[in-house]
């Protein structure tokens, strides 16, 4: 008898487990090539409907003719895998089926080329309890991924959501920003080649992935070792994401605040922050970010977090606001601003050490420091400054710290 050990790499264990005791619906798997992803998913789909017999699955590719090459010969492959062949039915010409004989349950495979042909998936015995989004990547978005999901997951109680995908060079894209947000019933897992015993790749694997190693490292990176890399237009290379304890700003003394102004459909943001001079880190802990927001309703949210008013700073480019704002109880001053600020303020901004983001608690900070991005010129190359968009927790930050910047020469 095959043990499962033999099958599946040691980094996916603990997913197994997970899976088995049906802890999450939806499993992320990040990683370069050769991680040995895909080979895990297929592995548990066969398996779990083997085990379930309520249980069918659909696999997914964003075009329907990369299908017979990928999904379909790697289900193949695990059916033959666990030494399951004379179990099942396989029809390997277009529409495409795996069928468990023992019970009728399918596996089924579809291309999102067409979405409408995903909501007339029907089963004769069960539901999609095992959904797999093969190269999640190249579908276009999470809205079109949700929408497809809202087609698939009805009719039965536990449902297992597969994503796999090596992820894309910008930090911008879809897929890299979807991983960083949290759920209770979400679990993301990260995988490389390194955790595969060296004989399921083969030893010319190995030296390719070495070679490209010495060779040009950002690519393998990305390839091999399957991280975001960026695409060279990033304005903050020092982002850190990771949750700031309560713990932690129990203990920060230098605390600033900033404020940039919404205008018409653009959002109020005020930012709270603690800058470490010393070790030159920035940790950003507190933010609103509100569109149609009045000055009133500000005023009072604002003084809900800065409990001992502390000095807020403001967009100066508003005088009217900031009096309003100070009428209500708040003490706001205008920031200096001037000639040059920007491009001084973002160039302290890149000179920290580290920028520390709490994902949880300023998401929309997360969000615009991670993709703010030099624009491109005609030729393909870099503008030489700093766009003036999707900046509204740049400028807050900025202008919370401007007291630090004017103590602080830039290198």
């Amino acid at each position: 008898m095959i043990k499962l050990s033999e099958l599946i790499a040691p980094s996916f264990y603990a997913a197994h487990r997970d899976i088995e005791s049906e802890k999450y619906t939806h499993y992320w798997f990040k990683g370069g090539r050769g991680s040995c992803k895909s080979s895990f998913i297929s592995i548990e789909i066969v398996l779990g409907i083997m085990k379930d017999k309520n249980a069918n699955a659909i696999v997914l590719r964003k075009v329907q003719s990369c299908i017979r090459d990928s999904v379909l010969e790697q289900m193949i492959w695990a059916i033959d895998a666990i030494d399951a062949n004379d179990m099942w039915e396989k029809k390997i010409s277009p529409p495409f089926c795996l069928i468990f004989k023992n019970t009728g349950q399918r596996i089924i495979f579809k291309g999102c080329d067409d979405p409408g042909k995903i909501k007339s998936t029907k089963f004769n015995n069960g539901y999609a309890k095992y959904i797999w989004y093969e190269e999640a990547s190249e579908f276009d978005s999470i809205e079109e991924i949700r929408s497809i999901n809202q087609s698939l997951m009805r009719g039965g109680e536990k449902f297992c959501v597969f994503y796999s995908y090596n992820p894309p060079q910008s930090i911008r894209c879809w897929i890299n920003q979807e991983t960083m947000k949290k759920r209770k019933d979400k679990k993301v897992y990260y995988s490389t080649y390194k955790t595969v015993p060296d004989g399921w790749l083969g030893e010319q694997f190995i030296i390719e992935a070495e070679h490209l190693k010495k060779t040009d490292r950002q690519a393998y990176e990305h390839e091999y070792m399957g991280k975001a890399i960026g695409t060279g237009g990033e304005v903050f290379r020092n982002i850190i994401i990771r949750k700031i304890t309560t713990e932690e700003i129990n203990n920060f003394d230098k605390i600033a605040r900033g404020l940039d102004w919404g205008y018409a459909s653009d959002p109020l943001h005020y930012s709270v922050n603690y800058y470490d001079s010393t070790r030159r880190r920035l940790f950003i802990f507190y933010e609103i970010h509100i569109t149609g927001l009045s000055n009133l309703k500000a005023a009072e949210m604002i003084k809900t977090e800065n409990t001992e008013n502390g000095v807020v700073i403001c967009d100066s480019s508003e005088p009217k606001s900031i009096a309003e704002l100070n009428y209500f109880g708040v003490n706001a001053i205008g920031a200096r601003k001037g000639a040059g600020s920007v491009e001084y303020g973002v160039k302290w901004l890149q000179n920290m050490e580290e920028i520390i983001i709490d994902p949880d608690r300023c998401p929309f900070t997360a969000k615009e420091f991670l993709e703010y991005e030099l624009e491109k010129d005609k030729v393909g190359g870099f503008k030489g400054y700093f766009p003036d968009k999707n900046n509204h927790s740049i400028d807050a930050v900025r202008y919370s710290r401007e007291f630090d910047m004017n103590m602080v020469k830039v290198r």
